[in-house]
């Protein structure tokens, strides 16, 4: 099962009631991030890491055709730094996020990006319904406190229209 790492932004203001803006990285490997590692990388904005990439891709491949070494072998060793790409992938993200002052909030073992959404926010909000006056999260089981406050507009039924009743049956009591 893949393990993903939840990061939230902590800077500017931002804070924890803003669950639209977690992310989720997967750990392990990325096929796209080591076919497409250019792609990739600015899918995702990873700038630092995009411009690292492309300096290190063409200096290492500078470096062997200046030493004279074949093709094949220039060919062998792209390979195997697109394989790192695809292993470290989920590393840079979570190094990107963390220089950009984002937290990492917990660690989630889910089939799927969304049931590691579903897990985590199960967790996450059982974990903060103790808290007093917390007001992220709500308890939705009951009906709102306002039906019972007198003389506000909403806590008044509404009234019934000039026929009594609306519906299948306009008659109370009429046959069915």
């Amino acid at each position: 099962m893949p393990v993903y790492t939840v990061h939230a932004p902590t800077g500017n203001g931002a804070d924890l009631a803003a669950t639209d803006k977690f992310a989720f990285v997967r750990d392990g490997f990325h096929f796209w991030a080591a076919v497409a590692s250019v792609i990739w990388l600015a899918w995702h904005r990873l700038w630092l890491a995009l411009f690292g990439w492309i300096v290190l891709t063409f200096a290492i491949d500078f470096a062997l055709a200046w030493l004279g070494v074949g093709r094949g072998a220039i060919f062998f060793v792209d390979l195997v730094l697109a394989l790192l790409m695809g292993l470290e992938a989920a590393s840079l993200r979570r190094w990107t996020l963390s220089r950009r002052k984002w937290r990492q909030l917990d660690i989630v073992v889910a089939d799927g990006e969304e049931a590691a959404e579903r897990r985590f926010f199960e967790r996450w909000t059982a974990g903060h319904r103790g808290l007093v006056n917390d007001q992220r999260s709500v308890d939705r089981g009951a009906p709102p406190p306002t039906r019972t406050i007198p003389g506000q507009p909403f806590s008044k039924a509404p009234p019934l229209p000039q026929g009594g009743i609306i519906g299948l049956f306009p008659e109370p009591g009429g046959s069915r």
